[in-house]
């Protein structure tokens, strides 16, 4: 989606937001984050204290950039998913159509299977908000203006 900003309107903002606290609850997650590929988050479900939303959402995003340029380098055009096993704390992420990014981060409470399930299961859900926030962005503001409320809108003015 090159060149096109996104318009994040609330409607869609809720639906997104309920997916991710469902995969939250489904999954036994500390919590779930679903950003952009610039690093921008556009909603988070759950949390952990004194987290850095905005440093995890930007260090993740060039996670994700860097591990494209590798599975390029092999001959893929890139990674669908990607795991890290901490000690006590692991992260998956998954991509969500060609601009997003879904962060599921978990412990002993859940496994890797039971995330990569519940990830699978609700990214076709995320994908369909998302195929429908860039369509929406791609008309822009005025594409929901008519051309009757443009004259209403002047027509008192003047």
């Amino acid at each position: 989606m090159q060149g096109t900003d996104l318009i994040l309107r609330e409607e869609e903002h809720r639906q997104i937001t309920r997916l991710a606290d469902r995969l939250l609850r489904e999954s036994n997650a500390e919590f779930v984050a679903l950003i952009d590929r610039n690093g921008q988050p556009i909603s988070w479900s759950g949390g952990k204290e004194g987290l850095d939303k905005t440093a995890l959402a930007s260090l993740a995003a060039g996670n994700v950039a860097a591990t494209e340029g590798l599975a390029r380098m092999i001959g893929e055009q890139r990674f669908l998913s990607m795991y890290h096993e901490g000690d006590r704390d692991h992260v998956y992420m998954s991509a969500v159509g060609e601009i997003a990014i879904l962060i599921v981060a978990f412990n002993e409470r859940s496994s890797l299977g039971l995330v990569r399930l519940r990830v699978r299961q609700v990214t076709p859900d995320m994908e369909d908000v998302i195929l429908d926030v860039i369509e929406k962005s791609k008309r822009g503001i005025l594409g929901e203006i008519s051309d009757e409320d443009i004259d209403n809108l002047f027509r008192d003015g003047f």
